[in-house]
C-alpha cells in the first residue's frame, strides 16, 4: 500500500494516529460475522470481471444505484456486467460522505492496485486494468481471502443446512483460512411466516425429529445445534424484526406453537410470549455448549412489499426499524442471567438512538457487549459516535471488533477503514502511543475477537 497521505483514503489526521494504525493494520483479520456463501469459497471460481465482484450480491451497492435514480436494468437486471458496472461508477463518483465511496476505492488499491479518481472518465480504464488483474492473476473467493490476510470466517447458515460445504473446505488441506458456520436462528423464531409449517416440516427432515409440540421443536433444535459445534460453530445470530415483550411460560408457548404449527392466527401477544419463551430456551442452549449470543435489534424487513415478491429479501430493502424499549432486551437479559444461562453476548442496534440506554443496560450484565456500528450506521460518524458513547458510558476495551456483515470478497477492506478510524478516535483522546494506547488499538482491531473465539 502506498504511504498514508498518498492512499485514497486517508482517515488519520495525526502522527500518533498513524503510528498507532502502523502497529494494527497488518494484523490478520477475523470476520466472526458475515454472509459469505462457503459454496463459493469451497468451489473457489475465477471471477469473470470487477462488475460481477462489485454487483453480483450486494445490496448496498444496489441501493445506493437505486438512490441515484439508477433503473433496476442496471442493478439486478438484465444489463450485462459492463453495463452495470458504469451504471455503479457513475453512482459512486458523486456519492460524496458516503462510506461506499471509501470502501470502493480502497478495494481497488487493496486488490487491484487502482487509484484513478472515481469519476465516469475513468470507467473504461478502471473496467479494463481491473479485468485484467483478474484474468492475469486468476483471482477467486480463496484468493481475495488470502489477499486481506484473513484467519477467520464465520458465516450466517440456516439450523436445517447440512454444511456439506464446511466439511468439505474442513478437510480441504490447501487451504488453511477457517470457515465455519453459525446459527442463524430467525426461519425458527418467525413462527407468523405463511411458510412456517414447511419450514418447521424441513427442519424435522433435518434433525430427524418429528416436530409436533414445543418439545420436540425444542429437541429438534438442540440436534441441529449440536451439529453446528461439531462443525466448529462457535456464534449464533438472530436478526429478525421486533423483539419479544414477554415471556411466556411453557406450557402457553406450546399452546401457541400447536397453531403456529397448524398454520393458524395467533394474538400478537401470544407471539410474543412464544417468542421470549424461545429466546430464554436458545440463550441456556448457547450458554451450555459456550456459544456466543448475537442480537441484532431495531431492523424493519421487506419494507417494498412488490420489491419483495419479485427479488426476495436481502435486496436492499429493510430499513433502520423502531426504537426498541430498553425493559424489553433487559428482561431477556436479566431472565437469563437470574438462572445462570447468559451467554456472551454481542448486541447490536440498527437504531443509533438506542445506544445511550443500550450500553447503560449492558453495563449492568458481565460478559454482554455492545456491537460495532451495524448497517445503515457502519459509515464514518456512525463508527465515531459508537466508539464517543463506549468510551463516555463503559470501557473502550469491552468492543470486541469489527466483522464485515457482507456477502461481498471484497469488503474485507472494511477492517481497514475501520482501523484507521479506531487508531484516529484514540489518536485524540490519547496523549502518547504507548504501550496501553497500542494494547488498545489492537485488541480492538483483532485480539478480543481473537479471544472470544479461542475461550470457546
Amino acid at each position: 500500500m502506498a504511504e498514508f497521505k498518498d492512499r485514497p483514503v486517508n482517515l488519520l489526521k495525526s502522527k500518533f494516529a498513524e503510528d498507532l494504525y502502523k502497529q494494527v493494520k497488518d494484523l490478520p483479520i477475523i470476520d466472526y460475522h458475515c454472509h459469505l456463501s462457503p459454496k463459493e469459497i469451497y468451489e473457489d471460481k475465477v471471477f469473470d470481471n470487477i462488475g460481477e465482484m462489485w454487483l453480483a450480491g450486494d445490496h448496498y451497492k444496489w441501493r445506493l444505484m437505486r438512490a441515484n435514480g439508477v433503473e433496476e436494468r442496471y442493478i439486478t437486471g438484465g444489463s450485462t456486467w459492463e453495463e452495470k458496472f458504469t451504471k455503479f461508477i457513475e453512482t459512486v463518483s458523486t456519492a460524496y460522505g458516503n462510506p461506499i465511496q471509501d470502501w470502493v476505492a480502497l478495494e481497488l488499491e487493496m486488490f487491484f492496485n487502482i487509484t484513478l479518481p472515481l469519476k465516469p472518465e475513468n470507467a473504461k480504464a478502471i473496467w479494463e486494468k481491473a479485468n485484467a488483474k483478474i484474468k492475469d492473476e486468476q483471482l477467486s473467493p480463496r484468493k481475495l481471502i488470502k489477499m486481506a490476510n484473513v484467519e477467520y470466517i464465520a458465516t450466517t447458515d440456516d439450523p436445517i443446512d447440512s454444511l456439506e460445504y464446511h466439511k468439505l473446505l474442513q478437510d480441504d488441506k490447501t487451504f488453511n483460512v477457517k470457515v465455519v458456520p453459525s446459527f442463524r436462528v430467525d426461519n425458527i423464531l418467525l413462527a407468523q411466516d405463511k411458510n412456517y409449517p414447511i419450514y418447521m416440516c424441513q427442519l424435522s427432515h433435518a434433525s430427524g425429529i418429528k416436530i409436533q409440540d414445543i418439545e420436540t421443536l425444542q429437541k429438534a433444535i438442540l440436534a441441529r445445534m449440536n451439529f453446528f459445534v461439531s462443525m466448529g460453530c462457535k456464534f449464533s445470530d438472530v436478526g429478525i424484526q421486533g423483539f419479544p415483550t414477554r415471556i411466556a411460560q411453557k406450557s402457553e408457548a406450546d399452546e401457541t406453537f400447536k397453531l403456529l404449527l397448524q398454520g393458524k392466527e395467533v394474538s400478537q401477544e401470544q407471539y410474543n410470549g412464544f417468542l421470549g419463551y424461545m429466546y430464554l430456551f436458545l440463550g441456556k442452549a448457547y450458554t451450555d455448549r459456550k456459544m456466543v449470543m448475537q442480537l441484532h435489534l431495531a431492523v424493519t424487513r421487506n419494507s417494498n412489499s412488490e420489491m419483495f415478491e419479485i427479488l426476495g429479501k436481502d435486496a436492499g430493502f429493510d430499513c433502520v426499524g423502531e426504537v426498541i424499549p430498553i425493559n424489553y432486551i433487559r428482561n431477556i437479559i436479566d431472565a437469563l442471567n437470574s438462572n445462570k444461562a447468559l451467554p456472551e453476548t454481542i448486541i447490536y442496534t440498527l437504531n443509533p438512538s438506542m445506544y445511550y440506554t443500550l450500553i447503560t443496560m449492558i453495563g449492568a450484565f458481565r460478559n454482554v457487549h455492545l456491537g460495532i456500528s451495524w448497517w445503515f450506521c457502519d459509515h464514518k460518524r456512525g463508527m465515531y459516535e459508537t466508539l464517543e458513547k463506549l468510551t463516555e458510558l463503559s470501557h473502550i476495551k469491552a468492543l470486541v471488533g469489527m466483522l464485515t456483515d457482507s456477502r461481498s470478497f471484497l469488503s474485507y477492506v472494511r477492517h481497514d477503514y475501520y482501523r484507521q478510524i479506531v487508531c484516529d478516535f484514540l489518536g485524540g483522546i490519547i496523549k502518547e502511543a504507548d504501550d496501553l494506547a497500542i494494547d488498545v488499538a489492537k485488541a480492538l482491531c483483532y485480539t478480543n475477537a481473537k479471544k472470544i473465539i479461542e475461550e470457546r
